[in-house]
């Protein structure tokens, strides 16, 4: 009896492993029948799949800027004849880079700070990027934070920056509902008691809006200088708060939860666009508008000013140098196809930039018919587009809480995009830097850490005087120091560790080579359009201004030393690097500071072939192709000494060309 049982039990226990397997494969949400779908890089994680990484790339690019200064630099420069710069700038510069940038990551599987394993001297580009990163993360949330509370404040019956009546308003005011046009049937029956009481403001000779007070008297409350910062503004640190929570808990296990969050956050902007585009272009006026918007002037195009602004539009809303195209990348499967991607990507960005301004400029149109003024009298950009001119043109919509909350929920997700991969950034650096397996296990506290100090530190921006820091940090954190990042980056990748090194490294991770154009433009064109966006950036450089507020001295300053900080970086990183290389001389140092580490090159065993494969010895290959001819032949004399030597004690030796010689065979060339 015993015996059967044995027997029984021993039988029993490859089904019951395999049941256990199927029980498993199920709990995980597998599909009978189908393999398990698993990261390819299970120390890191990989995105679910393609569609995720694809959609938190758009999220990323398309930012607050396409619908708030796309708009109006093409209408400033020419309407429609900026296109052709625009679209110029976008083949010779935007997607180039852009594709660098994701191969790049993709490659090495490491965010912005690992992926200088490729040479040593110049990680203090990627600290660069971080720096960049963090600073725009800090003032981008409080944007997002912004557009939370008039969010909250759009779940009314009437909009409080539609009148005049109210505590915060001065006696400059003046409104532009019940001004004698004939209001919507809905709204002046809400409305027709308060007509009365504003129409008196209306021939005044100096006018400011409801909305516009509404945003500084009420929403800012803004000081008078950027010294004196006031109180903190509570129901904008409140909002600030709830934007930090919701990053957070969509980033909570990295790229796999906002992987999910971004089928939402990435394309209902577009649901909301078609919208109010839909709604806009049939509204009085809104083909004036779309027409101010479009009519080109082809005179503008000889300008160098307009292809300044083009080429800065492309660098800047791409997301170029940040460090976020990076990391995104680093999650991709080592073959995926980001070539292809890079081109998807950029296209959708700048399409959805053309796209907003057709929503943007039908609205306006409407609004300068309804005020009997030019399109330019009420087009802005920045915040005053978003949080003035907008708004204002909302109260004169039937129902304008309901567009009012449409409009800025976009303004939300399309500001949270930006922000989960700014946020992901500044993470994957961090964990990737220290490497160990309790930072990779508990990479939920080190977001969490990361999203606490950017709340704590954009505390400030929520003072009475926040939006002077707020312009500041947009006008010199991210400016002229991206351009000089992503230039010295180009000439790192293509003329220090060498271009030929990078194509073949591409190709083996595409399958094919980089095309001829890219390969030009990575080496030429690029950085010398790079080259051009600085020097116009130098060029055009004014003073920073905020309406009729100049900013003194001692805040400029401030402003070029947050520009210079992530700049500093990098020959800061470079000489220290240097002082720590092996070398007698300098020169020696400076080429083992520039050699790549031996761990650069893909970061799975399996996809480390051909020249990155290891060998016996000691050296590995993907060390070898920067390593001397001399140290080479060296190394082969070494290695054929040691082959003379088992060769005269051996009985047996394999010999090169695949035959067998013994000790007896009196002619071992036999």
């Amino acid at each position: 009896m015993r015996c059967f049982l044995t027997c029984l039990v021993a039988a029993a226990g490859p089904a019951a492993a395999a049941l256990s397997q199927e029980h498993t494969r199920f709990a995980n949400g597998a599909v009978p029948g189908e393999p398990v779908k698993k990261d390819e890089n299970s120390r890191r994680g990989n995105w679910g799949n393609q569609i995720e990484f694809v959609l938190t790339s758009v999220g990323y690019a398309v930012g607050l800027g396409n619908v708030w200064r796309f708009p109006y630099l093409c209408y400033r420069n020419g309407g429609g004849a900026f296109m052709l710069p625009y679209f110029i700038m976008l083949v010779f510069c935007g997607i180039p880079l852009f594709f660098l940038e994701l191969s790049f990551g993709q490659f090495a599987s490491l965010g912005c700070l690992g992926v200088w394993k490729i040479s040593p001297m110049f990680k203090g580009v990627g600290y660069g990027m971080m720096v960049v990163s963090t600073y725009i993360g800090i003032y981008y949330n409080v944007v997002i934070c912004i557009a939370f509370y008039y969010f909250f404040q759009s779940m009314t019956n009437l909009l409080p920056w539609t009148y005049c009546n109210n505590p915060w308003n001065t006696p400059d005011c003046s409104g532009v509902v019940g001004t004698g046009h004939q209001l919507n049937g809905s709204l002046a029956n809400a409305t027709t008691s308060l007509v009365a009481g504003v129409t008196e403001v209306v021939n005044r000779t100096k006018r400011t809006s409801p909305s516009e007070e509404y945003w500084k008297h009420y929403v800012l409350n803004i000081s008078d200088d950027i010294g004196n910062f006031g109180e903190v503004r509570l129901p904008i640190l409140g909002c600030l708060a709830i934007s930090w929570f919701v990053v957070f808990l969509c980033l909570i296990r990295g790229v796999k939860s906002s992987g999910k969050v971004v089928y939402f956050t990435a394309t209902f902007p577009y649901v909301v666009l078609t919208i109010l585009f839909i709604r806009g272009i049939t509204l009085d006026g809104a083909i004036n508008g779309i027409k101010y918007y479009l009519t080109p002037q082809w005179q503008k195009v000889l300008d160098a000013k307009v292809w300044g602004d083009a080429a800065s539009q492309i660098f800047y809303s791409l997301g170029c140098a940040w460090g976020g195209l990076i990391t995104m990348a680093s999650y991709n499967k080592f073959h995926n196809n980001c070539f292809r991607d890079s081109i998807i990507i950029s296209i959708t960005n700048c399409a959805t930039s053309v796209y907003a301004g057709f929503v943007i400029f039908s609205i306006l149109g409407f609004m300068a018919h309804h005020l009997n003024v030019p399109v330019s009298e009420v087009a802005d950009h920045g915040p005053g587009l978003a949080f003035v001119a907008y708004p204002e043109a909302l109260t004169l919509l039937p129902i304008s809480p309901l567009w009012s909350l449409l409009f800025f929920f976009m303004l939300i997700l399309l500001g949270l995009g930006t922000q989960f991969c700014l946020l992901e950034t500044l993470v994957t650096a961090i964990v990737d830097e220290i490497g160990t397996d309790w930072i990779i296990r508990n990479k939920t506290i080190v977001t969490l850490s990361v999203a606490i100090a950017g709340f704590l530190l954009g505390v400030p921006l929520t003072t009475r005087a926040g939006i002077y820091w707020l312009l500041l940090m947009d006008n010199y954190a991210a400016s002229f120091s991206l351009v000089i990042i992503s230039c010295i980056m180009c000439i790192c990748i293509m003329y220090i560790y060498g271009h030929r090194n990078y194509f073949k490294d591409v190709e083996m991770m595409l399958g094919f080579p980089p095309p001829l154009f890219f390969k030009v433009c990575w080496r030429f064109i690029s950085p010398v359009i790079i080259s051009f966006i600085l020097i116009f950036t130098v060029i055009q450089y004014k003073p920073i201004t905020y309406n009729d507020y100049v900013y003194p001295g001692w805040s400029l300053a401030i402003g070029f030393a947050m520009a210079l900080s992530s700049v500093v970086c990098i020959p800061v990183y470079a000489l220290y690097k240097i002082s720590r290389s092996p070398g007698a001389t300098f020169r020696e140092r400076l080429k083992n500071a520039c050699r790549s580490h031996p761990k650069w090159g893909p970061a799975l065993q399996e996809h480390r072939t051909g020249r990155y494969a290891p060998m016996a010895s000691e050296d590995t290959v993907e060390a070898r192709p920067l390593k001397e001819k001399e140290e080479l032949k060296e190394e082969q004399k070494e290695e054929e000494k040691e082959k003379e030597r088992k060769d005269e004690i051996s009985l047996t030796i394999q010999g090169s060309n695949g035959s067998t010689n013994t000790h007896n065979n009196p002619n071992p060339s036999a």
